[in-house]
């Protein structure tokens, strides 16, 4: 039941209290701050329903039509599809935006994996998750994901600082849990709905902890409160800042302010072990479609450092060649970790298809690690002019135009307007507010750099290198027992089993 641009409009606006610049707003959908995100939030539910894309963004079951990224993945065709709707969407919209609901309703199904943990809780907690899976699929709601608190203490456990510093429950009723603190979330003032979890808290021993709690938001539920910050949209004209003013997802601090969450919304609650849990396999699912926005970005940095040395003559210097190599071994190493993680994929314990999972973090890392080198890569090829350039204004004045047209001309295929386009497109990609804003948030988005490596290093095959090297040492196989390796029927531990027997 897929809904169209314009349902998704109607259906935020509504009573909640937005805010941002000391100034409440009163309906998002019209503020210059919000309004581009939702017209490509609104684009992309469109997109189901064109002719010429709805193919590859939807698909059909039991004579409804649901939205493909929303589909519970269980065979390999499913992340081809998955990763065929994402490139549809953002080669429509000709740039990248990440929180819009593809990457963050993967985070359910890592519950839907959990339910065995979940069930030594409450059973009902395990039918919740079920029904708000199929709920997804059947209402097609805008679900952001809500993440990270204001932190306080980190070296203090929850419950000896201020209490409301970390989002928990404060009484339980007959119709629900009331919950308060606060959350960043990404896109919350322009959503429908959010996956809602702790964050990485220091629980020590406690076995229970009213912090440990998990559920789905309405978004327009009474006693929320978004205080945004200010967008980058609007700051300056579009013809100067192309990528700002059409793609800022404006991220929220979202106050819960003694908030009814209804029991059937509740997905865990009070077991830290299951918030442990779901700490640790969050972003089993949801990492695939984050590292796949990375994959863009570099596309965008390739293509605007490539044009910029084509039309100055540069590219046939080997330093030249040898830098845009080194964007390119960065846009396929992103690519290569994708499609081997689809091409060698993992059942998960729920029995759903699961992108191989050390391909997957390894990806991450590479993706979001080297980021900010190949920027740097990028502005060397762009060269000085991305940040001395004059704005579009000056370009169009009677008085300066003439002479800004004979210096930015540089021959008949690259002409002054062509060439301040390009010039405005690398500073916003490489040198605005913004794309420090972005970079930040590519490095965090998902969790901290740490935490991207403690994925990789549960999720590593420990047990194919070390028996290569018991087996080249002559060591004995009681070695391996010291300590062991990755657990879990995994696609490479498969591989590096199928090379051990044919060696022996």
């Amino acid at each position: 039941m897929i809904r169209t641009g314009e349902e998704y409009k109607a259906s935020i606006r509504d009573s909640r209290a937005v805010y941002m610049n000391g100034e409440r707003i009163k309906d998002v959908t019209a503020h210059p701050s919000f309004q581009p995100l939702i017209d490509i939030r609104a684009r992309i539910y469109d997109l189901q329903h064109d002719p010429a894309t709805r193919h590859l963004m939807t698909y059909r079951e039991d004579g409804e039509v649901h939205a493909i990224n929303n589909k519970l993945p269980f065979s390999q065709q499913d992340w081809w599809d998955k990763r065929r709707a994402t490139d549809t969407v953002l080669e429509d919209i000709g740039g990248v935006v990440t929180r819009v609901g593809d990457e963050t309703v993967g985070e359910m199904w890592s519950l839907f994996d959990g339910q065995d943990v979940l069930n030594e809780v409450d059973p009902q907690f395990s039918k919740n998750i079920r029904n708000h899976i199929f709920k997804v699929l059947h209402t097609d709601p805008f679900h952001v994901s809500a993440n990270t608190d204001p932190k306080g203490d980190r070296s203090k456990a929850p419950q000896d600082q201020d209490p409301d510093m970390l989002l928990h429950v404060v009484k339980e009723t007959d119709a629900g849990i009331i919950v308060r603190g606060a959350k960043y979330e990404t896109a919350a003032a322009y959503a429908n709905q959010a996956f809602t979890k702790p964050t990485i808290a220091n629980w020590g021993d406690a076995a229970y902890s009213d912090y440990a709690v998990g559920f789905i938001c309405d978004l327009s539920s009474p006693g929320l409160k978004f205080i945004c910050r200010t967008g980058f949209a609007g700051r300056a004209p579009i013809d100067d800042y192309p990528l700002s003013n059409r793609f800022d997802e404006v991220d929220t601090l979202v106050i819960f302010d003694n908030v009814l969450i209804p029991w059937e919304n509740v997905l865990f609650y009070r077991h830290t072990k299951a918030a442990v849990f779901i700490r640790a396999t969050l972003h089993r699912y949801s990492a695939f479609a984050f590292v796949q926005r990375n994959l863009k970005l570099a596309d965008m940095l390739i293509g605007a450092a490539l044009f910029n040395v084509r039309q100055t003559g540069l590219e046939k210097q080997q330093a030249v060649q040898e830098k845009l190599s080194r964007l390119a071994i960065y846009r396929e190493g992103i690519n290569a970790h994708l499609t081997a993680a689809i091409a060698l994929p993992e059942r998960s314990p729920g029995g759903l298809m699961m992108p191989n999972q050390s391909l997957l973090y390894t990806g991450r890392v590479l993706a979001c690690s080297q980021l900010h080198e190949m920027m740097h890569i990028a502005r060397e090829l762009c060269g000085g002019q991305i940040c001395v350039t004059p704005d579009k204004a000056a370009f169009d004045d009677a008085e300066t135009g003439p002479w800004l047209d004979k210096f930015y001309t540089i021959n008949d295929q690259w002409v002054a307007d062509d060439r301040r386009r390009l010039l405005a497109f690398a500073r916003d990609l490489l040198n605005s507010d913004y794309a420090g804003h972005r970079l930040t948030f590519q490095l965090f988005a998902q969790s901290a750099p740490f935490a991207h490596l403690a994925a990789v290093y549960r999720n590593f095959d420990w047990d194919g290198p070390l028996d290569f090297v018991r087996r080249s040492a002559g060591l004995s196989r009681k070695v391996l027992d010291a300590k062991g390796g990755r657990t879990g029927d995994r696609a490479v531990s498969q591989w590096f089993g199928q090379v051990r027997d044919a060696a022996e």
